[in-house]
């Protein structure tokens, strides 16, 4: 019954990941995102620094799954509640959402600072956490189901599967629904006061205007998809015939797919800065070595916007679109992948825009066109460790989850034998 607590997690956890390839890509080919995002060199981490402690956060979140599976099905020794072990998981997740203070601040600083859009006009740092916001859709409604898990103390309670739906009623509640609706409208809410507010600093309203129009359109899909229960019940309370419904299906079908390709049209144009038909329909000044990489993630973009779109569908919305509940962690990890893929083409035009322009004017921001890489100066070798042993490091760290793995599955093979 805690699979949403997991799925949570593992939404969090695939996110990091993904920022340490995010971070690793733009280091490869030079694109500062350091300079970019505005973070103090002294103390951003570098790639191998977030993948170590990547490895840590997926050790601890298998270990925890296996121990709840474990003991949620009896096949080794319940000394507690399984509901116990994601509650621990949960703990152990947020704090590292918060320690080490001093790596965390600058996040955090941001995020508050997005919340409270349009009251602070937007860095470009900022619009890309609130972009990465609309992304973690579905990782905020697991969220918020571990909230209620855990305050309600439904993690104190044994985990028996037939009275699962009857144990957290709370999740059928109005409020509860009513919560649901909002968490999918609200990183939607804050792009669009982002784009108002930096078209009342510019007073350009080009592109900021049409971008807050992209947001109002996947708002208003959010919206279809919480009134349409509304009406199907009201249609079937009073015998109402239901063709008009169909109409207000295929309304809704036809915005769907309206703001889905929008959504791609300003992917491909506007933040990638591409689709310009003297270069092939790329760009010029591109950083990444093959062009091939770049057709292939707007054909595969194509198909995730459509899944982005989904995935502000509100559960239970009763639309012919919407994903079953078990593809949940496929849509979402899907998302996070094409947020990681746009992110690469996103800072590398905001580095090329703001390069181009170097020079021109004196007030106008630039990027360094060369930056440390951290990987090929002579002079930082004796202090860099070599690939050997971080291979031997993660090797080690693999063995380690082995090993607690196969001491779970041997108590719980004596435990099973003492029972028979």
């Amino acid at each position: 019954s805690a699979f949403p607590v997991f799925r949570g997690c593992f939404g969090l956890l695939v996110w990091h990941w993904c920022w340490g390839v995010s971070a690793y890509v733009w280091r490869r080919y030079r694109i500062n995102y350091i300079y970019l995002f505005d973070f103090n060199p002294k103390t951003v981490l570098y790639p191998h620094a977030i993948f170590n402690a990547c490895v840590d956060e997926t050790m601890v979140f298998l270990v925890t799954l296996l121990l709840y599976y474990k003991s949620s099905t009896h096949t080794m020794p319940v000394w507690f509640a399984p509901g116990i072990y994601p509650a621990l998981l949960v703990l152990y997740m947020l704090s590292r959402l918060i320690f080490p203070l001093k790596q965390r601040r600058p996040l955090w600083t941001a995020i508050m600072k997005v919340w409270t859009a349009p009251l602070f006009s937007p860095t470009f740092f900022e619009t890309y956490v609130a972009d990465v916001f609309t992304s973690l859709v579905k990782v905020l409604l697991d969220l918020l189901w571990t909230v209620c898990f855990i305050f309600s103390g439904d993690f104190l309670l044994p985990d028996q599967v037939d009275t699962a739906e009857d144990r957290h009623g709370w999740q059928h509640a109005k409020w509860y629904k009513n919560i649901e609706v909002i968490i999918c409208l609200f990183p939607l809410y804050i792009r669009l006061m982002q784009c108002l507010r930096k078209f009342y600093d510019s007073h350009e309203r080009v592109p900021h205007l049409p971008n807050a129009f992209k947001y109002t359109m996947s708002q208003v899909v959010t919206l279809f998809g919480k009134f349409y229960p509304v009406l199907r019940l009201s249609c079937s309370k009073n015998s109402v015939s239901c063709g008009h419904m169909s109409a207000f299906q295929v309304t809704w079908l036809e915005i769907f797919i309206f703001s889905s390709m929008y959504s791609w049209v300003w992917d491909v144009k506007m933040d990638w800065g591409l689709g310009k038909k003297d270069y092939n329909w790329l760009g010029p000044r591109l950083m990444f070595p093959s062009t091939l990489h770049y057709y292939g993630v707007i054909v595969a973009d194509l198909f995730l916007r459509f899944m982005w779109m989904q995935s502000l569908v509100p559960p239970s919305s009763g639309a012919h679109f919407e994903l079953p509940a078990y593809l949940t962690a496929v849509s979402m990890v899907l998302e996070l992948i094409r947020r990681t893929l746009w992110s690469f083409f996103r800072l590398e035009n905001e580095h090329r825009t703001r390069t181009q322009h170097y020079g021109e004017k004196d007030d106008i921001d630039f990027v360094p066109f060369h930056f440390t890489t951290g990987h090929n100066h002579k002079y930082q070798q004796n202090n860099k460790r070599s690939g050997r042993t971080v291979l031997v490091e993660v090797l080690a760290v693999g063995i380690s989850v082995l090993v607690l793995c196969s001491v779970v599955v041997i108590i719980a093979q004596k435990a099973s034998a003492q029972e028979f």
